[in-house]
């Protein structure tokens, strides 16, 4: 079990850093992988589509309205939306956070966003290596799904977002603050009750279905 933990949060790693590369990389991930992950998702699958529509739309509109004096990043989860980055003053600040709002689907907005210079690349590459830390620390617990958790990571502060319990929310925290290079832990969770979850969690198959060939009914 431990080989075969190791290799999903090396596959973790990886795609991490992948999706922080420019290109064509985020689309060649499509496909078998990014079904696999939107299966395990607590959120719908329509919900997801709206996710990916809102980080998008709110990019290409601050990009428009800000320029590259800011640095602006935007996740949404569950259309709620996170504000990481670096803009130079407070009025750019509210200004984005406005524009995001006038995104549709857009139900909330944590706004993180610092009055600050904008980070450095290799700043910005040693924030991708502390996500990848508390990615792969998540899926080493057997008692948390990994993939319930989205994780941000600005200035060596890890933003969590995800639905989860609040045992599961718990136990993330006891985990990432115990991440290296991880400086500070926000922790932007709806929380589910132990019911909720049961409810969304599809059962596991019986000793009969596990040992019967893909296909085969009885």
């Amino acid at each position: 079990m431990t080989a075969s933990r190791n290799r999903i949060a090396l596959g973790l790693v990886l795609a991490s850093c992948l999706l922080t590369l420019p290109g064509c990389f985020p689309l060649m991930l499509g496909g078998a992988v990014s079904g696999a992950l939107v299966a395990s998702d607590r959120r719908t699958s329509g919900t997801v589509v709206e996710d990916n529509a809102i980080g998008l739309k709110a990019e290409s509109r601050i990009s428009e309205s800000l320029g590259e004096r800011v640095h602006v990043n935007v996740t949404s989860y569950n259309r709620q939306v996170l504000l990481t980055g670096e803009v130079p003053s407070l009025q750019d600040k509210q200004l984005a956070e406005k524009i995001v709002s006038e995104v549709e689907n857009v139900r909330n907005i944590v706004n993180e966003l610092a009055v600050l210079g904008n980070t450095t690349l290799s700043q910005r590459s040693a924030d991708v290596l502390v996500s990848s830390r508390v990615k792969a620390s998540l899926v080493d617990a057997n008692d948390l799904v990994a993939t319930s958790f989205k994780v941000v990571t600005e200035r060596g502060t890890v933003y969590l977002m995800g639905r989860v319990t609040q045992r599961e929310a718990k136990r993330a925290t006891d985990i990432v603050t115990g991440v290296s290079g991880v400086q500070r832990l926000v922790r932007v969770l709806e929380i589910i009750s132990e019911e909720e979850l049961a409810r969304m969690t599809p059962p596991a198959p019986t000793t009969a279905e596990s040992n019967r060939p893909n296909g085969q009914t009885e």
